[in-house]
């Protein structure tokens, strides 16, 4: 029996006669401490009517998965765990997930393969790496292989919370999304990562995709540069701002071969999918 109350702002968790409570405490616990008094808990999932998202922990460590997936459950996340490589590619697979949280040390192949494998298999689920190893070059490693973000251990739950809300916002996958949006005569399936328009197969590009998925998740309303390149190129975009006028007329290229134009320049602003005037 799982009890979760409200009384602060933090997660601890405490075993008193053989349950786990789960209680919001003034100092937040920093998982992964030796002393952070985590135990082990049940696997029960909490209601996901109104879900924000499907999260696959993946940890080896039992009590760090428990209380992890308790505070997903808590916020109406839908949740399922895997404590090895080769349990997450198959938890990916089965369950697909809208984010997954990978642990870099695993006790067959660690994290970064199992991101190698995820993308080999055109699989770009976002990941948030989960790691004690704190070295710039792992998190290099992290990021170049796919990773969208990476928390070393200990960490407060209220962090993670944060970065996972973060990542899902960032890539429109958050409260539970449709899997296939509709503008107009356009049609975009998340599941396949098939776009139609009219009927007519449209090939994209990865960042095209994702570029039009963004903006049928927001439709007729005027995206600003810095929005568009803060969620489709990811938060720590540097690069030159052009490039988003580059990538904008490309789409536009491929989706006006099959009908007329819904993607309008709103000048000094940015942009906005809108249907074309009658």
């Amino acid at each position: 029996m799982h009890r979760l109350t409200k009384d602060n702002h933090t997660l601890g968790a405490r075993r008193s006669r053989g349950r786990v409570d789960m209680e919001l405490s003034q100092e937040t616990p920093r998982i992964g401490d030796d002393h952070a008094g985590m135990t082990s808990a049940a696997n029960g999932k909490g209601s996901v009517e109104n879900g924000k998202g499907r999260v696959l922990v993946v940890d080896d460590e039992a009590n760090i998965a428990d209380v992890v997936s308790i505070a997903l459950r808590y916020s109406s996340y839908e949740v399922e765990t895997a404590a090895s490589g080769q349990a997450a590619l198959e938890a990916a697979a089965a369950f697909r997930p809208q984010l997954i949280v990978l642990d870099v040390m695993l006790p067959d192949f660690d994290g970064f393969e199992v991101a190698k494998r995820l993308r080999e298999r055109a699989d770009d689920t976002p990941i948030l790496f989960l790691t004690a190893r704190d070295t710039t070059e792992d998190k290099v490693r992290g990021l170049t292989l796919g990773g969208d973000d990476y928390v070393t251990k200990p960490f407060s739950v209220e962090e993670l919370l944060a970065r996972i809300a973060t990542i899902l916002r960032r890539f429109g996958r958050a409260g539970g999304d449709e899997a296939v949006l509709r503008f107009a005569d356009v049609e975009l399936d998340d599941e396949t990562r098939e776009v139609h328009r009219d009927g007519v197969a449209l090939e994209l590009t990865d960042t095209e995709y994702r570029l039009l998925r963004y903006l049928m998740t927001n439709p007729r309303r005027v995206l600003t540069r810095a929005q568009i390149l803060d969620h489709v190129w990811e938060y720590d975009f540097a690069g030159d701002a052009r490039v988003l006028e580059t990538y904008v007329s490309y789409l536009r290229k491929k989706l006006e071969a099959n009908g007329p134009r819904l993607i309008y320049t709103v000048r000094g602003v940015g942009y906005a999918l809108r249907l074309p005037p009658h």
